[in-house]
C-alpha cells in the first residue's frame, strides 16, 4: 500500500495509467483498490484476484481489503481496477469479474467508502465494469494504447518512472564468479565469528554502515570494502542491527543488541575487527574525508557519544522495525542508500552473502508497499540459499497479504514520487 503522489488526473485513462507507476509494474490478475480525498487519490492497494467467488471466499476478500483501505482516515470514496486477461474473448470479463466488484462495493459503503467507478483492464483492451451503453462502451472495449499513450503515462516517463522493470533484473544484476573473492569473505566471516559478541566489534560494525548510509557506495566497491560488508551481513545478529541502524537509527540498533544479550565482553580482549581504512569512521576534528576509491566524498562520520547502559525501551523492537510498526516514520532516506548498498553487494558474489542481501532488499520493498516485488526478491533469496530462515519467514509474512505498517499510514508511507499526491 502506497501513498501520496501529486499528478494531475484528467481522465480514466489517466487514473488507469497511473497505477502501474505506482505499483512499479503492469498488474496481472490482480484487483487494485484506491482512496478518493474529495478529488485527491489516496492509498493505492494491490492484491490477488480471488480463486473462486463463493460466498466465504468473498466475504473473507472483501473485509481484508476493507480493512486496509479503512487505514486511510481521510478517505471519502474508492475506485477499483481489476487487470486480468480472462474472458475478453469470450466476452464474458464483465460477467466473471462483476460478482468480486458487487461485494467490494457493498463492504465499502457500509464503511463509508463510496464505490466511485470501477474498470477492467485487459491484454488488448479496457472498459468500465458497471456501463452497458455501447455508444461510450463498445465491445470488448476500447483500446488498451489509450491507456497506454495517455498524458498522464507521458508525464510519469518524463519524470523517471519505469513501469515492468523489476529491481532485481536489470542489466548486469547477476553475481560475479569470483573464486578469490569469496575466499576472502570466508576468511573475513570466520574472524568474525570469533568476536561476533564483542561490544566494540559490534559498535565497529555500526560505524562502518554508518559511513556506507550516509556516503553511500559506488558501483565499483573496492574488493576489501566488500568483503567486509558482504560477510557482516552473514552474521545474523550484525545483519538484523544494520536494519535497525537504517531504519530506526544507531540508539535502537545498540538498544536491542544490549536488550537481546548480544555482548559476552565489553571490548577488552579478543581480537580486532579488521575494518577496511575507507570504512574507518574519521575523528571529529578532521573535517571533510578525502575521496576514498570505493565510496563517496563524505564528511565525519565518527562514533557518537557512548550510550549508558539502561536500555531505552523503545530500542528493544527490532521485531517492531521488520514489521514497520516502529518507528512512527522510518528513515526513509536511509533505507534507499541500504537498497542501492546491497544491490552492489548483491552483484559481487552468490551464496549466502547475496541471500542476505536479496532478503533485506525483499524486506524494504514490502516496507515500500510493494508485495510482488519483495516476493521476487525473497524467492530468489531461498533459491540462492536454500532455507535460509530470514527469506522465509518474510516470504510468509508477505504471503499472508500482511501490509507493513508504515504502508498503512499516509504520513509514514514511502514517498515514492517525492510525498505528493494525485
Amino acid at each position: 500500500m502506497t501513498t501520496d503522489n501529486r499528478v494531475t488526473i484528467a481522465r480514466a485513462e489517466d487514473i488507469l495509467g497511473f497505477i502501474p507507476h505506482v505499483l512499479g509494474r503492469w498488474p496481472k490478475e490482480s484487483l487494485v483498490a484506491l482512496t478518493l480525498r474529495g478529488r485527491i487519490l489516496g492509498a493505492t492497494l494491490r492484491v490477488d484476484l480471488p480463486s473462486d467467488t463463493s460466498d466465504d471466499v468473498l466475504q473473507a476478500y472483501t473485509r481484508k481489503i476493507t480493512e486496509y483501505l479503512e487505514t486511510d482516515h481521510e478517505a471519502d470514496g474508492a475506485l477499483l481496477a481489476v487487470f486480468t486477461d480472462d474472458g475478453w474473448d469470450e466476452g464474458t470479463v464483465v460477467r466473471r469479474h462483476r460478482p468480486v466488484l458487487e461485494a467490494l462495493e457493498l463492504s465499502l459503503a457500509r464503511h463509508g467508502l463510496p464505490l466511485r467507478d470501477a474498470w477492467l483492464i485487459g491484454a488488448e483492451f479496457w472498459r468500465s465494469a458497471f456501463c452497458n451503453d455501447e455508444e461510450c462502451c463498445p465491445s470488448p472495449g476500447r483500446p488498451i494504447d489509450e491507456i497506454r499513450d495517455s498524458r498522464l503515462n507521458a508525464e510519469m516517463v518524463f519524470r523517471g518512472s519505469n513501469v515492468n522493470t523489476p529491481p532485481l533484473h536489470g542489466p548486469g544484476e547477476q553475481p560475479a564468479n569470483n573464486p578469490e573473492f569469496m575466499a576472502l569473505e570466508e576468511e573475513a566471516l570466520e574472524a568474525m565469528m570469533k568476536i561476533w559478541q564483542d561490544e566494540k566489534a559490534f559498535e565497529d560494525v555500526l560505524d562502518a554502515w554508518t559511513l556506507v548510509l550516509d556516503a553511500g557506495v559506488s558501483e565499483h566497491l573496492e574488493a576489501d570494502i566488500a568483503v567486509f560488508l558482504r560477510a557482516s551481513l552473514r552474521v545474523p545478529a550484525w545483519r538484523d542491527a544494520v536494519v535497525v541502524l537504517a531504519a530506526a537509527g544507531r540508539s535502537a540498533a545498540r538498544g536491542g543488541a544490549q536488550a537481546f544479550r548480544f555482548f559476552q565482553n565489553q571490548g577488552e580482549d579478543g581480537e580486532p575487527l579488521a575494518i577496511p581504512p575507507a570504512l574507518r569512521p574519521l575523528p571529529a576534528s578532521t573535517g571533510n574525508a578525502p575521496r576514498t576509491p570505493g565510496l563517496p566524498h563524505t564528511s565525519t562520520a565518527a562514533r557518537g557519544p557512548k550510550r549508558s547502559r539502561t536500555v531505552d525501551i523503545d530500542a528493544l523492537r527490532y521485531g517492531e522495525v521488520l514489521l514497520g510498526t516502529y518507528p512512527e516514520s522510518p528513515l526513509w532516506h536511509r533505507l534507499t542508500t541500504l537498497d542501492q548498498a546491497l544491490a552492489v553487494l548483491a552483484r559481487h558474489g552468490g551464496g549466502e552473502a547475496r541471500a542476505a542481501a536479496l532478503t533485506l532488499r525483499g524486506w524494504i520493498q514490502w516496507c515500500r508497499g510493494s508485495g510482488s516485488f519483495a516476493v521476487e526478491f525473497l524467492s530468489q533469496a531461498d533459491l540462492e540459499h536454500p532455507g535460509y530462515r530470514l527469506a522465509e519467514l518474510l516470504n510468509e509474512v508477505v504471503r499472508r497479504g500482511t501490509v507493513c505498517g508504515w504502508a498503512k499510514k499516509q504520513a509514514s508511507a514511502w514517498p515514492k514520487f517525492g510525498g505528493a499526491v494525485a
